[in-house]
């Protein structure tokens, strides 16, 4: 006699719904986490607009030992990009209005202020001493912080 042997070919249902699942699971935690990512390179990049701004201001307040009143003082002008509503720049602090990033930052604004070792923000130059530094601040609700660099977590000073 002979017998008949089966062999099992593919994945039965269970497993391939196991495996729907799981991917399910991975892509619940990933996609928010991504997205985060996302906002935080939008801000960042919001930031990095502002270094022209940051070397016009240093090399105004070196030659002149006084903070620039304006952006124009300071020899920056910054476009409105997609992220950046609004760049001023004021008695040597450094706004940006945030745009675009997410509905709970929209608006918001960081602010860069010039500072020495020794000096509370924005000083720095105002009684001849370089500026070695900057302090980031922003407006933005501390809820929201974790789309803002490490050192911008904090209220505007």
């Amino acid at each position: 006699m002979s017998s008949i042997q089966r062999t099992q070919k593919g994945f039965t249902l269970i497993e391939l719904m196991i495996v729907v699942a799981i991917i399910g699971i991975l892509a619940a935690i990933g996609i928010p986490a991504y997205q985060d990512y996302l906002n935080r390179s939008k801000v960042l990049e919001a930031v990095t607009a502002a270094g022209a701004c940051k070397t016009g201001v240093m090399e105004y307040a070196a030659a002149t030992s006084t903070l620039p009143a304006s952006a124009a003082e300071a020899g920056c002008s910054i476009d409105p990009t997609q992220y950046v509503q609004e760049l001023a720049v004021a008695a040597g602090k450094i706004t940006i209005t945030l745009r675009n990033v997410h509905t709970d930052v929209n608006g918001a604004t960081l602010v860069l202020s010039p500072t020495n070792d020794s000096d509370p923000p924005a000083t720095a130059a105002a009684n001849g001493d370089s500026i070695l530094g900057w302090h980031c601040g922003t407006s933005a609700d501390p809820a929201h912080y974790k789309y803002f660099p490490a050192n911008c977590r904090k209220e505007v000073l």
